[in-house]
């Protein structure tokens, strides 16, 4: 949800309202500052096109909006219900990344989508006025049958999780969510779900409206798209010496077969790198002494190293630090989740109250 990897666009990503009445103004919600959500699938640990697809933008989106950041399991669960418990697992490590880079409980809601049912019981009544119709013609389904028939997951789970997305943004009456230009649309099928409960049941819950983000395209060490099946990624918490070891070996331009001859950084998988994490002074080092030959790619792959290095230890030891502190860890999550369900439970009694799913009064006894 709200994952974008597309656009090379330098590291201080702009971020563009398609909606222009908001525009600047993010207060627009009673005075209050206009209310965003977005959410990461529970699927293993981050890599650095996470960052640079979602989690970036999340930091900075903070200090404008009202934020509620997910980490959504039930999700994850449609293509590993095989192994629930990893997919727990993998809820923690990522509450503690989001954390560790810089994810503010302070100043926005952050949460584990299956610690609030209220989740689920929206995604119910979303399920009951969706037509089967607008699911079979979301391209992301059609495009992945063969894979997930394969994969023994062609499952209901898989099929309907746009209606879940859709629960998953009106439970907060989210007015906006980040996406990349490409996920327009699937943001539109979350609208139109929530505009016919609205107009069946007389009910206001915002239409989110799409906070276009241009994030830089990050490919894989091989030059392939980055993916953890690939196993062509670099993790946001990978230990140093494994870090090392992959950018050390990482292709470069294959003009440059001998240390004496010149190379075109354009052309070399590592110099993509250097433009997302290098200073200007290294990136014109790197690309005068590869165009003259003063260099070797070791000599590139080395500065690149320092400087990723440099960018991803701080928030690995504030991340270390969380999962050493189970006990810490724990009791943030259910302060998080808490303040989710706050939210969520004044959302979904408006709801369950026009619809006429009142709770019963309790029978005093005699």
């Amino acid at each position: 949800m709200g994952l974008s990897e597309k656009a090379n666009q330098p590291l201080g990503t702009a971020l563009v309202e398609i909606d222009s009445a908001n525009k600047g103004n993010p207060e627009k919600n009673n005075g209050q500052k206009a209310r965003m959500m977005s959410g990461m699938r529970a699927t293993g640990e981050l890599h650095i096109g996470h960052y640079f697809g979602a989690l970036k933008n999340w930091i900075e989106l903070q200090d404008k909006y009202q934020c509620y950041f997910g980490v959504m399991d039930w999700h994850g669960m449609t293509t590993a219900y095989k192994t629930p418990s990893d997919v727990s697992q993998w809820s923690k490590l990522l509450y503690a990344e989001f954390m560790a880079w810089g994810i503010d409980s302070n100043k926005s809601t952050l949460f584990i989508q299956s610690h609030v049912p209220e989740h689920i019981e929206l995604f119910l009544m979303f399920a009951n006025i969706t037509p089967m119709g607008w699911l079979e013609r979301v391209p992301s389904w059609k495009d992945s049958i063969e894979e997930a028939q394969q994969s023994d997951t062609h499952n209901l789970g898989r099929f309907s999780y746009p209606v879940l997305q859709a629960a998953d943004i009106a439970i907060y009456k989210g007015m906006l969510v980040p996406v990349g230009a490409d996920q327009v649309a699937h943001l539109e099928l979350s609208r139109e779900i929530i505009r016919r409960f609205n107009k069946l049941y007389k009910i206001k819950l915002p239409e989110p409206k799409p906070l276009l983000t241009e994030t830089p395209l990050v490919p894989g060490l091989d030059g392939r798209k980055m993916s953890k099946s690939y196993g062509n990624f670099l993790g946001l918490s990978e230990p140093s010496e494994q870090l090392r070891k992959k950018i050390m070996t990482m292709p470069t331009d294959p003009q440059r077969v001998r240390r004496e001859d010149v190379g075109d950084p354009q052309k070399c998988p590592v110099f993509v790198y250097h433009k997302l994490f290098s200073t200007q002074d290294d990136i014109k080092w790197v690309t005068e002494g590869c165009q003259s030959a003063k260099i070797g790619c070791s000599d590139c792959k080395t500065c690149l190293f320092d400087q990723i290095e440099s960018f991803v230890s701080p928030a690995r030891l504030k991340k270390a630090h969380y999962l050493s502190e189970p006990n810490l860890l724990d009791r943030l999550i259910s302060e998080g989740n808490e303040k989710a369900r706050v939210e969520a439970q004044k959302t979904l009694s408006e709801c369950r109250l026009q619809m006429g799913f009142t709770h019963s009064r309790e029978v005093t006894k005699a």
